[in-house]
């Protein structure tokens, strides 16, 4: 097969609309649109949701509550398996872990979780560790920090 011998499946690819053109489209003349009035004119139309000068509904229904998303703590999150690169002994923090690719950025934090498993002993400074991560590091023969305590000590 060549480029030149490819083409669209049958079906797939209409012929584009042509609107305002006589000779049987049925579309000629006003080309769809009707007659006068601000939907027929070029760029014409109103906005998203304008109800004709009507109070919208967005505006119209009360707005309540409370949204702490601007403010939410996110993770970049590690699973036990990305730790099994590193060599017995080593002390895995955030910026070896950025280093090695295993991360993109830090966000406010590590969290290490449970997926896979880890036969190397290793020292894991992170924020947060679920309950099945730290158990299968501890089982390793290696230990957890949490750096957020180091971070409160830090500021008082």
């Amino acid at each position: 097969m060549k480029l030149h011998e490819l083409s669209p499946v049958p079906g797939s690819v209409r012929d584009v609309k042509r609107v305002g053109r006589g000779h049987g489209s049925g579309n000629g003349k006003t080309a769809g649109k009707g007659h006068k009035g601000q939907k027929a004119r070029s760029g014409g139309g109103v906005r998203i949701g304008f109800e004709g000068g009507q109070m919208p509904l967005m505006r119209r229904i009360p707005k309540r509550g409370f949204t702490n998303y601007p403010f939410k703590t996110e993770y970049a999150v590690v699973n036990v398996c990305d730790l099994q690169q590193f060599k017995d002994g080593t002390v895995v923090d955030a910026q070896l872990l950025k280093a090695a690719g295993v991360i993109n950025k830090l966000y406010d934090g590590v969290k290490v979780l449970g997926n896979g498993e880890l036969t190397v002993k290793l020292t894991v400074k992170a924020d947060k560790f679920t309950k099945s991560a730290a158990e299968k590091i501890i089982n390793a023969g290696g230990s957890t920090q949490t750096v957020q305590d180091q971070r409160k000590a830090e500021v008082i």
